[in-house]
Protein backbone atom coordinates (compact mmCIF):
# COMPACT_ATOMS: atom_id res chain seq x y z
CA UNK A 1 0.00 0.00 0.00
CA UNK A 2 0.91 3.80 -0.85
CA UNK A 3 1.97 6.15 1.97
CA UNK A 4 0.54 9.20 0.53
CA UNK A 5 -2.45 9.46 -1.80
CA UNK A 6 -1.64 10.74 -5.31
CA UNK A 7 -4.40 12.30 -6.78
CA UNK A 8 -5.37 10.34 -10.23
CA UNK A 9 -7.67 12.65 -12.87
CA UNK A 10 -10.29 9.70 -14.39
CA UNK A 11 -11.46 11.78 -17.18
CA UNK A 12 -14.73 10.00 -17.92
CA UNK A 13 -17.21 8.60 -15.96
CA UNK A 14 -18.35 5.33 -18.26
CA UNK A 15 -17.99 1.84 -17.50
CA UNK A 16 -14.38 2.35 -17.80
CA UNK A 17 -13.59 5.22 -15.23
CA UNK A 18 -16.45 3.90 -12.43
CA UNK A 19 -14.56 0.87 -12.56
CA UNK A 20 -11.23 2.04 -12.26
CA UNK A 21 -11.82 4.63 -10.03
CA UNK A 22 -13.06 2.13 -7.42
CA UNK A 23 -10.39 0.09 -7.89
CA UNK A 24 -7.78 2.97 -7.48
CA UNK A 25 -9.65 4.17 -4.72
CA UNK A 26 -10.04 0.55 -3.06
CA UNK A 27 -6.07 0.65 -3.77
CA UNK A 28 -5.49 4.15 -1.30
CA UNK A 29 -5.39 6.78 -4.24
CA UNK A 30 -7.67 9.62 -4.55
CA UNK A 31 -9.16 8.82 -7.77
CA UNK A 32 -11.04 12.47 -9.24
CA UNK A 33 -13.75 11.53 -12.20
CA UNK A 34 -14.03 14.19 -14.86
CA UNK A 35 -17.82 13.75 -17.13
CA UNK A 36 -18.85 16.54 -19.14
CA UNK A 37 -22.69 14.81 -19.23
CA UNK A 38 -24.78 15.58 -16.58
CA UNK A 39 -25.00 11.84 -15.38
CA UNK A 40 -22.56 8.94 -15.14
CA UNK A 41 -22.82 5.90 -16.97
CA UNK A 42 -21.56 6.71 -20.62
CA UNK A 43 -23.20 4.57 -23.29
CA UNK A 44 -23.94 1.86 -21.29
CA UNK A 45 -26.39 4.28 -19.28
CA UNK A 46 -28.06 4.41 -22.55
CA UNK A 47 -28.30 0.96 -23.49
CA UNK A 48 -31.96 -1.24 -22.39
CA UNK A 49 -30.22 -4.99 -22.62
CA UNK A 50 -26.93 -6.07 -23.24
CA UNK A 51 -25.76 -8.71 -25.86
CA UNK A 52 -25.39 -11.97 -25.53
CA UNK A 53 -27.25 -13.00 -22.70
CA UNK A 54 -30.00 -9.64 -22.63
CA UNK A 55 -29.18 -8.36 -19.26
CA UNK A 56 -30.77 -5.24 -18.78
CA UNK A 57 -27.47 -2.89 -19.11
CA UNK A 58 -28.99 -1.53 -14.98
CA UNK A 59 -27.94 -4.50 -13.70
CA UNK A 60 -24.22 -3.96 -14.83
CA UNK A 61 -24.44 -0.45 -14.30
CA UNK A 62 -26.43 -0.18 -11.36
CA UNK A 63 -23.69 -1.29 -9.17
CA UNK A 64 -20.55 0.00 -10.48
CA UNK A 65 -22.54 3.20 -9.79
CA UNK A 66 -22.98 2.21 -5.88
CA UNK A 67 -19.61 1.12 -5.72
CA UNK A 68 -17.71 4.55 -6.64
CA UNK A 69 -20.28 6.78 -4.93
CA UNK A 70 -17.89 7.92 -2.49
CA UNK A 71 -15.50 8.84 -5.33
CA UNK A 72 -15.03 12.58 -6.16
CA UNK A 73 -17.24 13.10 -9.26
CA UNK A 74 -17.07 16.35 -11.30
CA UNK A 75 -19.84 16.38 -13.50
CA UNK A 76 -21.04 18.60 -16.20
CA UNK A 77 -16.88 19.17 -16.47
CA UNK A 78 -15.05 19.80 -19.25
CA UNK A 79 -10.82 20.00 -19.78
CA UNK A 80 -10.10 23.12 -20.46
CA UNK A 81 -6.25 22.46 -21.40
CA UNK A 82 -3.99 20.08 -19.47
CA UNK A 83 -0.53 20.92 -18.82
CA UNK A 84 2.21 18.91 -18.41
CA UNK A 85 4.55 19.89 -15.41
CA UNK A 86 7.68 17.72 -14.10
CA UNK A 87 6.22 14.63 -12.55
CA UNK A 88 2.47 15.94 -12.61
CA UNK A 89 -0.44 17.04 -14.71
CA UNK A 90 -2.28 20.02 -14.20
CA UNK A 91 -5.77 19.82 -15.28
CA UNK A 92 -7.50 23.69 -16.35
CA UNK A 93 -11.32 22.74 -16.08
CA UNK A 94 -14.46 24.50 -17.75
CA UNK A 95 -15.54 26.01 -14.25
CA UNK A 96 -11.79 27.85 -14.00
CA UNK A 97 -10.52 25.28 -11.29
CA UNK A 98 -7.29 23.51 -11.41
CA UNK A 99 -6.71 20.08 -10.77
CA UNK A 100 -2.94 18.93 -9.91
CA UNK A 101 -2.28 15.40 -10.11
CA UNK A 102 -0.16 13.09 -10.28
CA UNK A 103 -1.53 10.78 -13.16
CA UNK A 104 -4.27 10.78 -15.49
CA UNK A 105 -6.60 8.09 -16.69
CA UNK A 106 -8.24 8.49 -19.98
CA UNK A 107 -11.65 6.88 -19.81
CA UNK A 108 -13.36 8.75 -22.87
CA UNK A 109 -14.85 6.22 -24.48
CA UNK A 110 -16.07 6.23 -28.29
CA UNK A 111 -18.32 8.17 -30.56
CA UNK A 112 -20.48 6.80 -32.97
CA UNK A 113 -20.27 7.68 -36.72
CA UNK A 114 -22.25 10.19 -37.99
CA UNK A 115 -24.71 8.10 -40.47
CA UNK A 116 -25.58 11.43 -42.21
CA UNK A 117 -21.66 10.95 -43.59
CA UNK A 118 -23.44 8.18 -45.84
CA UNK A 119 -26.10 10.02 -47.77
CA UNK A 120 -26.84 6.77 -49.75
CA UNK A 121 -28.63 5.30 -46.42
CA UNK A 122 -30.79 8.40 -46.28
CA UNK A 123 -30.42 9.03 -42.67
CA UNK A 124 -31.46 12.39 -41.97
CA UNK A 125 -33.54 12.39 -45.38
CA UNK A 126 -35.45 9.76 -44.66
CA UNK A 127 -37.88 9.93 -41.78
CA UNK A 128 -38.24 6.28 -41.93
CA UNK A 129 -34.18 5.38 -41.95
CA UNK A 130 -32.70 5.37 -37.78
CA UNK A 131 -29.79 4.69 -35.98
CA UNK A 132 -28.81 2.06 -33.55
CA UNK A 133 -28.67 4.48 -31.35
CA UNK A 134 -32.31 5.95 -32.17
CA UNK A 135 -33.67 1.93 -31.71
CA UNK A 136 -31.71 1.61 -28.05
CA UNK A 137 -33.57 4.97 -27.26
CA UNK A 138 -37.08 3.83 -28.40
CA UNK A 139 -36.03 0.10 -26.69
CA UNK A 140 -35.68 2.64 -23.35
CA UNK A 141 -38.71 5.30 -23.65
CA UNK A 142 -41.10 3.82 -26.26
CA UNK A 143 -41.09 7.07 -27.90
CA UNK A 144 -41.00 7.76 -31.28
CA UNK A 145 -40.22 4.95 -33.54
CA UNK A 146 -41.86 6.62 -36.90
CA UNK A 147 -43.64 3.43 -37.47
CA UNK A 148 -46.09 1.61 -34.91
CA UNK A 149 -46.15 -1.45 -36.00
CA UNK A 150 -43.68 -2.34 -38.60
CA UNK A 151 -44.38 -5.49 -40.76
CA UNK A 152 -40.56 -5.12 -42.40
CA UNK A 153 -37.64 -3.87 -40.59
CA UNK A 154 -34.12 -3.53 -42.16
CA UNK A 155 -30.47 -3.47 -40.45
CA UNK A 156 -27.35 -2.31 -41.93
CA UNK A 157 -24.21 -3.30 -40.74
CA UNK A 158 -21.20 -1.63 -41.09
CA UNK A 159 -22.17 2.08 -41.36
CA UNK A 160 -18.82 3.79 -41.20
CA UNK A 161 -16.95 1.16 -40.01
CA UNK A 162 -14.61 -1.21 -42.51
CA UNK A 163 -15.00 1.65 -44.70
CA UNK A 164 -12.25 3.76 -46.39
CA UNK A 165 -13.90 6.08 -47.63
CA UNK A 166 -15.48 6.79 -44.55
CA UNK A 167 -12.33 7.61 -42.75
CA UNK A 168 -12.48 4.66 -41.06
CA UNK A 169 -10.81 0.72 -42.43
CA UNK A 170 -11.30 -0.53 -38.91
CA UNK A 171 -14.22 -3.36 -37.86
CA UNK A 172 -16.46 -1.92 -34.89
CA UNK A 173 -16.39 -5.13 -33.25
CA UNK A 174 -19.39 -5.07 -31.72
CA UNK A 175 -21.84 -3.91 -34.32
CA UNK A 176 -22.78 -7.11 -35.89
CA UNK A 177 -23.68 -8.46 -32.35
CA UNK A 178 -25.43 -5.55 -31.47
CA UNK A 179 -27.76 -5.72 -34.72
CA UNK A 180 -28.47 -9.80 -33.87
CA UNK A 181 -29.57 -8.16 -30.66
CA UNK A 182 -31.25 -5.75 -31.73
CA UNK A 183 -33.00 -7.38 -34.42
CA UNK A 184 -34.24 -10.17 -32.06
CA UNK A 185 -35.36 -7.48 -29.96
CA UNK A 186 -37.94 -6.45 -32.44
CA UNK A 187 -39.15 -10.21 -33.19
CA UNK A 188 -39.39 -9.94 -29.45
CA UNK A 189 -41.47 -6.56 -29.89
CA UNK A 190 -43.33 -6.98 -33.56
CA UNK A 191 -43.48 -11.28 -33.45
CA UNK A 192 -45.13 -10.80 -37.45
CA UNK A 193 -42.42 -8.83 -38.47
CA UNK A 194 -40.08 -9.76 -41.56
CA UNK A 195 -36.64 -8.73 -39.95
CA UNK A 196 -33.30 -8.75 -42.33
CA UNK A 197 -29.50 -8.13 -41.82
CA UNK A 198 -27.69 -6.83 -44.62
CA UNK A 199 -24.13 -7.74 -43.62
CA UNK A 200 -20.08 -7.96 -45.42
CA UNK A 201 -19.04 -10.91 -42.62
CA UNK A 202 -20.57 -11.62 -39.79
CA UNK A 203 -17.67 -11.27 -36.92
CA UNK A 204 -18.57 -13.11 -33.90
CA UNK A 205 -15.89 -14.00 -31.64
CA UNK A 206 -17.09 -13.41 -28.14
CA UNK A 207 -18.62 -16.36 -26.00
CA UNK A 208 -22.13 -17.40 -26.85
CA UNK A 209 -21.95 -14.89 -29.39
CA UNK A 210 -22.09 -17.92 -32.44
CA UNK A 211 -24.90 -19.36 -30.47
CA UNK A 212 -26.92 -16.27 -30.11
CA UNK A 213 -26.69 -15.84 -34.10
CA UNK A 214 -28.00 -19.46 -34.59
CA UNK A 215 -30.65 -18.17 -32.06
CA UNK A 216 -31.56 -15.29 -34.50
CA UNK A 217 -32.54 -17.75 -36.92
CA UNK A 218 -33.59 -20.97 -35.88
CA UNK A 219 -35.95 -19.33 -32.99
CA UNK A 220 -36.33 -16.00 -34.45
CA UNK A 221 -36.42 -16.36 -38.35
CA UNK A 222 -34.18 -13.58 -38.93
CA UNK A 223 -33.05 -13.50 -42.57
CA UNK A 224 -29.39 -12.58 -43.20
CA UNK A 225 -28.53 -11.25 -46.56
CA UNK A 226 -24.70 -11.24 -47.05
CA UNK A 227 -23.88 -8.08 -49.28
CA UNK A 228 -23.37 -4.58 -49.15
CA UNK A 229 -26.49 -2.29 -49.01
CA UNK A 230 -25.98 -0.35 -52.44
CA UNK A 231 -28.95 2.04 -52.68
CA UNK A 232 -31.76 2.95 -50.12
CA UNK A 233 -34.90 5.18 -51.45
CA UNK A 234 -38.15 6.29 -50.27
CA UNK A 235 -41.53 4.83 -51.96
CA UNK A 236 -44.34 7.30 -52.10
CA UNK A 237 -46.07 5.95 -49.37
CA UNK A 238 -42.74 6.35 -46.80
CA UNK A 239 -41.62 3.33 -46.79
CA UNK A 240 -38.13 2.79 -47.68
CA UNK A 241 -36.73 0.41 -50.49
CA UNK A 242 -33.33 -0.79 -50.39
CA UNK A 243 -31.29 -2.53 -53.36
CA UNK A 244 -28.33 -4.58 -52.21
CA UNK A 245 -26.95 -7.53 -53.93
CA UNK A 246 -27.08 -10.63 -52.31
CA UNK A 247 -23.06 -12.26 -52.47
CA UNK A 248 -23.63 -15.46 -51.49
CA UNK A 249 -26.80 -16.24 -54.63
CA UNK A 250 -25.27 -13.97 -56.35
CA UNK A 251 -28.71 -12.04 -57.10
CA UNK A 252 -29.41 -8.76 -56.56
CA UNK A 253 -31.97 -8.18 -53.88
CA UNK A 254 -35.02 -5.42 -53.08
CA UNK A 255 -36.76 -5.07 -50.07
CA UNK A 256 -39.40 -2.25 -49.38
CA UNK A 257 -38.89 -1.86 -45.39
CA UNK A 258 -41.17 0.23 -43.04
CA UNK A 259 -38.05 0.74 -40.70
CA UNK A 260 -34.35 0.56 -41.59
CA UNK A 261 -31.82 0.63 -39.13
CA UNK A 262 -28.04 1.83 -40.08
CA UNK A 263 -25.63 -0.01 -37.35
CA UNK A 264 -23.09 3.17 -36.95
CA UNK A 265 -20.10 2.16 -36.72
CA UNK A 266 -17.19 3.45 -33.97
CA UNK A 267 -14.94 6.21 -33.64
CA UNK A 268 -12.32 7.55 -31.39
CA UNK A 269 -13.93 10.40 -29.19
CA UNK A 270 -12.63 14.12 -30.96
CA UNK A 271 -12.02 14.86 -27.06
CA UNK A 272 -9.94 12.43 -26.00
CA UNK A 273 -7.68 12.96 -29.59
CA UNK A 274 -7.18 16.40 -28.39
CA UNK A 275 -6.39 15.99 -24.87
CA UNK A 276 -3.84 13.49 -25.63
CA UNK A 277 -1.93 15.62 -28.03
CA UNK A 278 -2.12 18.57 -25.61
CA UNK A 279 0.42 15.92 -23.49
CA UNK A 280 2.14 14.71 -25.97
CA UNK A 281 0.24 11.20 -26.13
CA UNK A 282 0.33 9.57 -29.39
CA UNK A 283 -2.59 9.08 -31.81
CA UNK A 284 -2.81 5.82 -33.46
CA UNK A 285 -3.55 5.22 -37.62
CA UNK A 286 -6.90 4.45 -36.76
CA UNK A 287 -7.83 7.76 -34.96
CA UNK A 288 -8.04 5.82 -31.66
CA UNK A 289 -5.17 6.67 -28.91
CA UNK A 290 -2.34 4.64 -29.11
CA UNK A 291 -0.84 2.33 -26.31
CA UNK A 292 2.98 2.12 -25.67
CA UNK A 293 1.94 -1.93 -26.48
CA UNK A 294 -0.97 -3.81 -28.13
CA UNK A 295 0.05 -6.66 -26.43
CA UNK A 296 1.44 -6.89 -23.31
CA UNK A 297 1.06 -2.67 -22.43
CA UNK A 298 -2.47 -1.84 -24.23
CA UNK A 299 -3.60 0.62 -21.28
CA UNK A 300 -0.60 1.91 -20.96
CA UNK A 301 0.56 5.34 -23.11
CA UNK A 302 4.39 5.69 -24.23
CA UNK A 303 3.96 9.23 -21.88
CA UNK A 304 4.86 8.15 -17.98
CA UNK A 305 1.46 9.04 -15.62
CA UNK A 306 -1.02 8.64 -18.65
CA UNK A 307 -2.81 5.60 -18.89
CA UNK A 308 -5.85 4.06 -21.01
CA UNK A 309 -8.83 1.96 -20.63
CA UNK A 310 -11.73 0.93 -22.48
CA UNK A 311 -12.64 2.40 -26.22
CA UNK A 312 -9.98 5.25 -26.13
CA UNK A 313 -7.70 2.66 -28.02
CA UNK A 314 -10.20 1.10 -30.06
CA UNK A 315 -13.69 -0.81 -29.91
CA UNK A 316 -14.41 -2.87 -27.21
CA UNK A 317 -17.02 -4.94 -25.39
CA UNK A 318 -18.40 -4.23 -22.03
CA UNK A 319 -16.06 -7.16 -20.53
CA UNK A 320 -13.04 -6.39 -21.65
CA UNK A 321 -13.82 -2.40 -20.94
CA UNK A 322 -14.40 -3.58 -17.10
CA UNK A 323 -11.11 -5.77 -17.52
CA UNK A 324 -9.08 -3.11 -19.02
CA UNK A 325 -10.27 -0.63 -16.16
CA UNK A 326 -9.10 -3.42 -13.49
CA UNK A 327 -5.74 -3.80 -15.58
CA UNK A 328 -5.04 0.02 -15.78
CA UNK A 329 -5.41 0.64 -11.62
CA UNK A 330 -2.90 -2.12 -11.20
CA UNK A 331 -0.77 -0.82 -13.66
CA UNK A 332 -1.16 3.00 -12.09
CA UNK A 333 -0.26 0.94 -8.45
CA UNK A 334 2.65 -0.12 -10.35
CA UNK A 335 3.61 2.97 -11.88
CA UNK A 336 3.35 5.18 -8.35
CA UNK A 337 5.10 1.76 -6.32
CA UNK A 338 8.33 1.48 -9.04
CA UNK A 339 9.01 5.14 -9.57
CA UNK A 340 12.16 6.27 -7.66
Amino acid sequence: MVNRQPVIAIIGAGIAGLEAARQLAALGYKPVLIEKAPVVGGHVAEWNRLFPDMTPAEDILKPLIAQAAQVQTLLDTEISAINRLKDEYNLILSDGRSLLCQAVLFATGFHLFDASRKEEYGYGIYDRVITNRDLEQWFNNRHDLRVDKPKAVGFVHCVGSRDLKAGNSQCSKVCCITAIKQAIEMKEEFPDAEVYCFYMDLRLFGKKYEDFYIRAQRDFGIHFIRGRVSEVGEAIDGRVVVKAEDTLSGKPVKVTLDLLVLMAGIVCNPDAQHYAREIGVAVDEDGFLKSRDNLAAITQSSRPGVFFAGACTGAKTVPETLAEARSAALAIHHYFNTRK
